[in-house]
């Protein structure tokens, strides 16, 4: 049931925000339409609201469900898109701006294998260790814009598990072929029907619109 009521909510708003950024009703999260009346706090010990795990687990869920798609996009937060949305705004952002070599390594091995831990893309992308944190964080970062890559589950390679991702083209390849038949203009004329103009999800893909070469 819960499941249910967060895919119809991110299917009827476009983009969802998993938890509210300090309560704030803007830009919309799933929480607020699961639990309207209640204040997210953030807490994991005994005495912590389960709606708080709860709903974590269902982010897990639901990025693996293929019925909506998850990827860190609002300011390298859990971000929900609806599959039409999703398409659009990968046509909105799709530049021909090169990435950086670090950025294109690990796109390249996640269109060869797809999904991989934070653990294994570090590796294949010679990444590891905290002098190359803020490179990683870099490099993943500009994909995650762009939304060349996805969030799909979780992987268990440390004491923590990792946020499984993987390349769009490789795991939502209908959605990658369908945003590559869609025009920039068609695009935004898409996304600011949907969202609305004063929409804060709508003002980040304009501020992060990569600039074209």
């Amino acid at each position: 049931m819960i499941k249910q009521k967060a895919i119809k909510a991110i299917e009827q708003e476009g983009i969802l925000l998993v938890y509210p950024i300090k309560n704030s009703s803007e830009p919309d999260s799933i929480w607020a339409h699961l639990w309207p009346r209640s204040k997210m706090v953030w807490g994991w010990d005994a005495g912590a609201d389960r709606k708080v795990s709860d709903l974590w687990l269902l982010k897990e869920e639901l990025s693996r469900s293929d019925k909506v798609v998850y990827a860190k996009w609002y300011q390298n937060r859990a971000t929900f898109f609806s599959k039409e949305t999703f398409a659009n705004m990968m046509a909105f952002q799709r530049s021909d701006t090169p990435l950086s070599r670090e950025s294109r390594s690990i796109l390249e091995a996640l269109e060869m294998d797809s999904p991989l831990s934070t653990k294994q893309l570090k590796e294949i992308a010679d990444l590891q260790g905290r002098y190359m944190e803020s490179t990683y964080n870099r490099a993943m970062k500009a994909l995650w814009q762009r939304l060349l890559i996805v969030a799909y589950g979780e992987i268990e390679d440390s004491s923590f598990p990792s946020t499984a991702v993987g390349a769009t083209k490789t795991l939502f390849e209908p959605l990658w072929n369908q945003s590559l038949t869609i025009s920039h203009e068609e695009a935004e004329a898409y996304l600011l029907k949907k969202l609305g103009a004063d929409n804060k999800f709508w003002k980040f893909a304009q501020k992060i619109l990569p600039a074209k070469t």
